[in-house]
């Protein structure tokens, strides 16, 4: 008589029921979550929901890990600095759960590879680094075609943004008012000002600390750990379909530090009198964003060299 296995799954998820139910436990267990960036939020995301009982994973990453990874990039250690994101991501998740089922881009999402990494997930978290506008529109925009949710969550000062997209619901580009005739760097005050306008006052970011050319800003670990709960209870509400989903123009922010949680619905997106200032005075507190912009609308001019003028 052979000595039957130990359920590792149901041991390792115990402490879950009592919160979810037997039933919804197997349905998380079954779900597929395609996670976009396997950095700061991306590799907490995917532990997380690994913890969470989540059993299938499509992860992509590009990028290897570095020293100033160290101080809040869930799998950044001395012992993988210059090793793939998504691979040290996936041994992780593999350590929490033997079992689980990862398909492993070694490379960031672009057109080329995103049907095939959005194939067979039922949910999307964007994990995208800050600054990476086009590749960030581009996955929010495929997975809409495919009727996916997708989820997104930003450490901001001391605290954590949410936004759920919902495919039959406002865009990505309508809500923060992006537009087609836009630079790179307006499309980056757009993006900005979506998530700077829910800071509480006295939770100001130092702008000169932001490093535009470099593409690095200030975060804290505590921020980052933040979002991760943040998501990994969203996408057991997305997955389980429970009540209380709030999708854009809805918007939230919590900031633990300053007892702040505050509530946004902006039925009409980003597009006031308000947001344009703001994004004008983003541009004033970020000259190289200003000279970044130049940059491309001297690219766009004509051979002649005339100069078309774009509002900042």
């Amino acid at each position: 008589m052979t000595e039957r296995t130990p359920d590792l799954y149901g041991q390792a998820t115990a402490r879950n029921i009592g919160l979810i139910s037997e039933a919804e436990q197997e349905k998380l267990r079954h779900s597929t979550v395609a996670i976009a960036g396997m950095g700061a939020v991306g590799g907490n995301y995917v532990l997380t929901l690994a913890r969470l009982g989540v059993q299938r994973f499509i992860i992509a990453d590009g990028d290897v890990f570095e020293p100033a990874n160290l101080h809040r990039q869930a799998g950044a250690f001395t012992s993988t600095l210059g090793r793939n994101k998504a691979e040290v991501m996936a041994e992780m998740a593999r350590d929490i759960n033997p079992k689980a089922e990862i398909r492993v881009f070694q490379e960031p999402v672009t057109e080329s590879n995103v049907d095939a990494f959005l194939n067979g997930a039922d949910v999307v978290v964007d994990g995208i680094d800050f600054f990476q506008m086009d590749a960030r529109r581009m996955l929010f925009r495929k997975a809409r075609e495919k009727e996916l949710f997708v989820l997104s969550s930003g450490p901001m000062a001391y605290g954590a943004t949410l936004q759920v997209f919902d495919p039959h619901g406002m865009s990505f580009d309508e809500y923060f008012g992006i537009r087609p005739d836009m630079t790179r760097a307006q499309r980056l005050a757009c993006f900005m000002v979506g998530l700077l306008s829910h800071l509480p006052k006295g939770r100001a970011i130092d702008m000169s600390r932001v490093d535009i050319e470099g593409e690095k800003g200030p975060a804290l670990a505590p921020s980052v750990m933040l979002c991760a709960g943040i998501m990994g209870l969203e996408v057991l509400r997305v997955l389980l379909k429970r009540n209380g989903l709030r999708c854009v123009p809805h918007v939230f922010y919590c900031d633990p530090l300053g007892h702040t949680f505050a509530r946004r619905c902006h039925r009409r997106g980003l597009v006031r009198w308000l947001d344009k200032l703001r994004r004008r005075m983003i541009f004033r507190h970020l000259p190289a964003l200003t000279a970044m912009h130049r940059r491309e609308m001297e690219q766009r001019a004509p051979a002649d060299g005339l100069l078309n003028a774009a509002k900042i």
